[in-house]
């Protein structure tokens, strides 16, 4: 399972499933976390498993994907996580080294806060995790990474959990060497990319990283 995918669609917003269907590939696993099914079924897919407490899809859904057959795990309304965070941690517990999740940008501010801090959960060390709506990509970055897009693609490194130090850049328009930046400055908002592709490494910190295409690019590859 190490060289598959898990893809999870949340039940957030997707403005271009086009876009989005771009993102996939023909042999990721797809994980349905509760009403992102229909995000799914939008893309005339099907998912390998139905997560959640299942109150946003109908029964005729889940009548559905039982006839194929389709893994269906079901939770209590009164739960103390998310659908996206019960599928992660399932993803997880599958053995998937990379994760992708659609469909959890835009919408709610809690749902989309809660989504972005769920990349720097301590259960996902390790794995590749990234939110992806098609134009947009967000993960964290703790040493090195490598962004692969197109010039004029904006790059937006924000500190998490305290200032991110020995920030080192290349291929972005305004370089950073070495340096720090801090959760209450806006400095590292809205770089650009220059090239196809964009470095960045840091000594002591977190980013979260936002990557925002300009049009159809190729996805970006964790070192």
């Amino acid at each position: 399972m190490d060289a598959k995918r898990a893809v999870i669609f949340a039940n957030g917003l997707l403005p271009d499933l086009t876009a989005a269907k771009a993102r996939l590939r023909h042999d990721d696993t797809l994980i349905a976390a509760d009403g992102g099914l229909h995000h799914i079924q939008a893309l005339g897919l099907q998912p390998a498993v139905l997560i959640g407490d299942l109150d946003s899809v109908s029964a005729e859904d889940i009548r559905g994907l039982e006839s194929a057959n389709v893994a269906i795990l079901r939770f209590p309304p009164e739960k103390d996580e998310t659908d996206l965070e019960l599928a992660l941690d399932w993803s997880a517990s599958q053995g998937f080294r990379s994760i992708l999740i659609v469909g959890a940008l835009g919408g709610r501010l809690d749902q989309t806060l809660g989504n972005l801090f769920l990349l720097t959960w301590p259960r996902l060390a390790g794995i590749d995790v990234r939110l992806d709506d098609g134009w947009d990509e967000v993960f964290v970055i703790t040493a090195a990474n490598v962004l692969y897009g197109a010039p004029g693609d904006t790059v937006s490194l924000l500190p998490l959990q305290g200032p991110a130090r020995g920030i080192t850049t290349a291929g972005l328009r305004y370089p950073l060497n070495g340096e720090t930046l801090w959760p209450e400055r806006t400095r590292g908002i809205s770089n650009e990319m220059l090239g196809e592709q964009a470095a960045v490494s840091l000594v002591q910190g977190c980013l979260l990283c936002i990557h925002t295409r300009k049009g159809p690019s190729l996805i970006s590859s964790a070192t």
